[in-house]
């Protein structure tokens, strides 16, 4: 966020305050600090996904997976619940059928629709993020403390509206199909 040239401060409206004790931080800090912390997170998932049979998994194919859920789903249900195009949405899929995480049936409801559903292989994937995340918090709590940990996730249940805390549409924001 800031810019230096030859050792001058180019960002100077950007950094007034920064550094001065009794300030709080400026607030672009924050978005930037949760991001960092979200991609801290996600970052090492994936190099232990990889590790545990799974390399070629990435986060995009995480939101994907969790769309389809158990039930399954079809390309415009995922779509919509990423906040994408049924084309972006059915990208996706396709590299999930490719990679083995996902298959395609007929909906016993509807013929005409065809279903999503994950394979052992996604079940798999999903299953070991899960443990991964739990042991990422642990750490996170033997760094900062439990309290620390439970206060923060806390104070972030109380800012982030309750209708987008789980909404899975980081793809669409981010600019990824």
């Amino acid at each position: 966020m800031v810019d230096h040239v030859v050792g001058e401060n180019v960002n100077q409206v950007v950094d007034s305050g920064k550094g001065v004790p009794g300030n709080d931080a400026p607030g672009y800090e924050l978005p930037l600090l949760l991001f960092g912390g979200f991609r801290t997170l996600i970052d090492r998932l994936h190099a232990r996904l990889a590790t545990e049979g799974h390399p070629d998994m990435r986060p995009a194919h995480g939101f994907a997976m969790q769309a389809v859920g158990v039930r399954g789903a079809t390309a415009s249900e995922i779509g919509r619940s990423l906040g994408v195009s049924k084309q972006a949405a059915g990208k996706t899929v396709d590299r999930l059928l490719a990679l083995g995480y996902a298959d395609r049936a007929d909906d016993p409801t509807d013929a005409r629709r065809k279903l999503v559903r994950l394979t052992p292989r996604g079940f798999d994937a999903l299953a070991r993020s899960a443990a991964i995340f739990d042991e990422l918090r642990a750490e996170w709590v033997a760094a900062l403390g439990a309290d620390r940990v439970r206060d923060m996730e806390g104070a972030l249940r109380q800012v982030v509206p309750a209708e987008t805390a789980f909404h899975l549409d980081a793809p669409s924001w981010l600019g990824a199909p």
